[in-house]
């Protein structure tokens, strides 16, 4: 299933530029992460979910590269700019063989299930 993204044709021509740079620095880096390592988790300060995910990769012997970007209190407009990209609207956002699996819960799934050791 796909997800609902406005048609390229209902964007001004005038604005479509902005869109697509928006932010662009920080998607960059992300992809840039994606290509060297493995097992990316991408979070933030505060949050108890990437730090979850991460002790789950910790405890289960898994290499993973973590990218972090602000807390609660600054950098959201930077991370909207991930969620834009990537459609995953919570952080952490957990990136296996370039692939986003999903959150903490959700790694915690492909971990119990066995299908990480697959994937990796």
């Amino acid at each position: 299933m796909a997800r609902k993204i406005l048609e390229e044709a209902r964007i001004h021509p005038a604005i479509r530029e902005v869109i697509s740079t928006h932010q662009m620095d920080i998607v960059q880096e992300v992809e840039a992460a994606l290509s060297a390592h493995k097992v990316v988790v991408v979070g933030m300060a505060q949050n108890p979910m990437p730090k979850r995910a991460r002790k789950a990769l910790d405890a289960a012997g898994v290499s993973y590269h973590y990218l972090e970007y602000g807390s609660y209190f600054n950098h959201w407009r930077r991370r909207n700019a991930l969620k834009m990209w990537s459609g995953w609207p919570t952080f952490p956002m957990v990136f296996v063989g370039g692939m986003l699996v999903g959150g903490a819960d959700d790694l915690a799934r492909l971990m119990d299930s066995g299908e990480l050791k697959k994937m990796l």
